[in-house]
């Protein structure tokens, strides 16, 4: 494969001067070492990367900040027990790069905003806590004290405490989670939506609905026993990277692997280790054994034809069937009346390459079912989840060894945010055990997700944001509808680390509150204070920093919900939040009081790797759901209907990337170099349109309000058109910058989770860009 890639600024390029190379990695492996050592060296330093680097994930280090999948168990751990984007997350945070007050000078907002997301994050660790004030240009310090007094004045002048929205970004630890949500209904209101309501909100309720708890049923240990893995809608080497070890483990014992994605992904083609001999010298590790180029969208068929394939050939669990489960009878008959030309429009496959998967899951002792967001994002994903869960019932693969659904989430601790009541939806037992806890009276009336706080700032129904990490205003959909609601509040409130898009998007007056990050020593309440976190698979363990901070003026995540709490709540308030900010234990004994699974918490986190929370389907087949059972569902086969020249569009992130954090212009797996702004499409789909490879196109997509009937329009300006082999008829991109094709009001029934997914656009040519804001630095076209 080669590539034409450019590494001056655009508004320099021009087509004369796209230079030809050639070649691509084609797997993991030492070369992603080489890459994040570069990284790490470049920001940090020789010593700073040593000490950093060797603490991640192990037993008496910290928490990588990047994905949430789990650590091997504490003894079976690698010196080096990080991958390359897991490197490159700690050396964003590590960085010896700093955004001073004598930067926010230089720099005003309105400048600010024409950077983009990769130069605005390249500029470094944020020092001091900056204020915009109402009619200023610029960021201008402020003290500790003015910040939390500007935020208690603005909050207890509102009519309503649901006039203001507090969000929580996936890298929250459970003591800062816990600490928030329960100042937040201190202040009374349940508007706390989280990041999982825009990527895995679909699993949450497709689950809970099947097997009556919205987490993966299995372990790591499950997954190296398993005798088949079917991974669906997931990118796992760039994605989850850790992932492909453990994959590597199971092949070697054994397992066989289906990959169920549109792109045939290069990780999960072959997997060379760079901490075995074989994955250093020796041809890497062939990982799937069959590839479904499934189209977009098409899971759900895809999975009701195994299923109806399972059922057809009897390839049944009858005892666990008739002993566990509930709804089989009607979901047989529903897939009885299976409309097979439907299935191949929906999926893209023939019956000969569905049949071949069903065979593999049919002569399967025990087989794990994981999926990403390739499946949460699109209207009919809580239904997808469910098909995923009936596969897994009819083979009785829930609650036994090697077996089980494993849903993989993205950021380090979303799962544990959820578990510590950072949820808008939070049941009356958890709001109980809270009130007995602690004093205070919750409030019972359901908040706001992410979708309905952007609609309600929108309409001038809530006036305050306030976000526990994260960059919200980049990862939310619909950025033109976004941005405008940001700015007609009346304060923005963001702790981070970093600055990003969200600190230059801002209400009428916009505070940057500095963090402390995973990596760096906590000597809140002059001692050293250690969090804990939660991962895909409901392991809990702690996490400490060993380094220095970025600059005495950061404060812990803690330390400043305890303060704000303070200045919002005041002295006599029933929590002692002065007591909580000087000692993580005591939020700690809280959780073990309120929270299910955690008695005794502070004390099972001592342990060496922590300990794992009750899963009752793994743990013991029992289902807390209504009939005390598995739950089958039926649900309509939907084939979303795409109109004729136009395309089927999914977003993803490129190599080097992390959620809205991009770490640089290059996509190694995909061959793509120098830019982001590229939209791949299958050749003969570029020669349908009357493209050619190579050309500069806008992205418009196309949508119908279902309730109303309403059709709008979006655009993305200046892609370049990629020929990339997937089925007829997609096409991918990265996000953040097709985010504005994503329509607020696009969500997935049941869980309201954006379609970032199914986005229908069309391709309208244009001329080369001479500029253009918020571009890269470069452009690529693979041919």
């Amino acid at each position: 494969m080669a590539f034409w890639h450019r590494d001056a600024p655009v508004d320099d390029m021009d087509e004369d001067d796209l230079r030809v190379s050639g070649g691509m990695s084609s797997a993991a492996g030492p070369v992603a070492v080489g890459v994040a050592m570069k990284r790490g060296l470049e920001q940090m330093g020789v010593r700073r990367t040593a000490s950093t680097l060797l603490r991640l994930n192990q037993v008496d280090g910290f928490d990588c900040q990047g994905c949430a999948w789990p650590d091997p168990a504490a003894g079976h751990r690698h010196t080096a027990e990080f991958c390359e984007n897991g490197a490159k997350a700690v050396t964003e945070e590590a960085t010896l790069r700093r955004v001073t007050p004598e930067f926010f000078a230089e720099h005003p907002v309105a400048e600010l905003t024409q950077r983009t997301d990769y130069w605005l994050g390249q500029q470094g660790r944020i020092t001091h806590p900056m204020v915009l004030r109402e009619g200023a240009t610029h960021y201008e310090p402020i003290t500790w004290d003015d910040a939390f007094a500007l935020v208690a004045d603005t909050l207890t002048g509102l009519d309503s405490p649901d006039e203001a929205i507090f969000y929580t970004s996936g890298r929250v630890s459970n003591e800062a989670a816990f600490s928030y949500q329960l100042m937040v209904r201190s202040l009374g209101t349940n508007n706390l939506p989280d990041c999982s309501n825009m990527c895995h909100e679909s699993t949450s309720v497709g689950l809970a609905r099947a097997i009556g708890i919205g987490k993966g049923s299995v372990s790591l240990e499950d997954v190296h026993r398993a005798d088949l893995i079917v991974v669906t809608g997931q990118n796992p080497g760039t994605n989850h990277p850790r992932m492909l070890t453990a994959l590597e483990e199971a092949k070697r014992n054994g397992a066989r692997i289906i990959a169920i994605n549109p792109l045939k992904e290069t990780g999960l083609v072959k997997f060379r280790n760079p901490q075995t001999p074989r994955g250093v010298v020796g041809p890497g590790t062939e990982l799937a054994d069959l590839h479904l180029p499934v189209r977009v969208n098409g899971d759900l068929a895809l999975f009701q034809a195994l299923g109806a394939l399972l059922i057809e050939w009897d390839a049944l669990d009858h005892d666990f069937l008739a002993r566990h489960t509930d709804g089989f009878e009607a979901y047989r008959d529903h897939l009885g009346e299976l409309d097979w030309e439907a299935v191949g429009r929906a999926t893209g496959l023939d019956r000969e390459q569905i049949t071949a998967a069903a065979r593999m899951i049919a002569s399967s002792s025990a087989t794990v079912y994981c999926w990403a967001m390739g499946v949460t994002q699109h209207r009919n994903a809580v239904a997808t989840v469910r098909e995923i869960a009936n596969v897994a019932f009819l083979r009785g693969d829930i609650g036994k060894p090697g077996a089980g659904l494993c849903p993989v989430r993205g950021h380090s601790n979303v799962q544990g945010d959820r578990t510590m009541g950072i949820w808008e939806q939070m049941p009356d037992s958890f709001l109980d055990a809270l009130d007995a806890a602690t004093g205070i009276t919750s409030p019972r009336e359901h908040g706001l997700d992410t979708v309905s706080a952007i609609q309600a700032l929108a309409d001038g129904r809530a006036k305050v944001f306030l976000g526990m990490g994260g960059n919200f205003v980049s990862a939310a959909p619909d950025t033109a509808v976004t941005e405008e609601a940001f700015r007609g509040a009346e304060l923005t409130v963001h702790v981070s680390t970093k600055l990003n898009r969200s600190h230059v998007v801002h209400g009428r007056q916009a505070l940057i509150l500095p963090t402390l990050g995973r990596s760096e020593r906590d000597l809140t309440g002059g001692t050293k204070q250690r969090v804990t976190v939660e991962d895909s698979m409901s392991a809990v363990h702690a996490s400490h920093g060993p380094l220095e901070p970025a600059s005495p003026h950061l404060r812990s995540e803690v330390d400043i919900i305890c303060s704000l709490a303070l200045a919002c709540l005041g002295e006599d308030h029933s929590v002692d939040w002065r007591r909580l900010r000087a000692d993580y234990t005591e939020i700690r004994r809280l959780i073990a009081a309120v929270v299910p699974g955690c008695a005794a918490y502070a004390e099972k986190v001592d342990a060496p790797g922590g300990f794992v929370l009750p899963h009752p389907p793994r743990d013991t087949r029992t289902f807390p759901t209504a009939s005390g059972k598995a739950s089958f569902a039926a649900s309509p086969l939907d084939v979303l209907h795409v109109p004729e020249g136009r395309l089927l569009l999914q977003t993803l992130r490129s190599h080097d990337q992390f959620n809205t954090t991009i770490y640089g212009l290059d996509d190694r797996y995909r061959g793509i170099k120098g830019g982001r702004r590229v939209v791949l499409v299958h050749p003969d789909d570029v020669a349908d349109l009357g493209l050619t490879i190579g050309d500069w196109v806008d992205l418009v997509s196309e949508w119908t309000d279902t309730s109303t009937g309403e059709r709008s329009e979006r655009r993305a300006p200046s892609f370049r058109v990629v020929a990339y082999d997937q089925p007829r008829g997609c096409a991918a991109a990265y996000y953040p910058e097709t985010n504005p094709l994503i329509p607020l009001g696009s969500t997935a029934l049941e869980s309201n989770c954006p379609t970032s997914k199914s986005v229908i656009v069309r391709l309208e040519p244009t001329d080369a860009p001479s500029g253009l804001v918020g571009s890269d630095a470069g452009w690529v076209v693979t041919a």
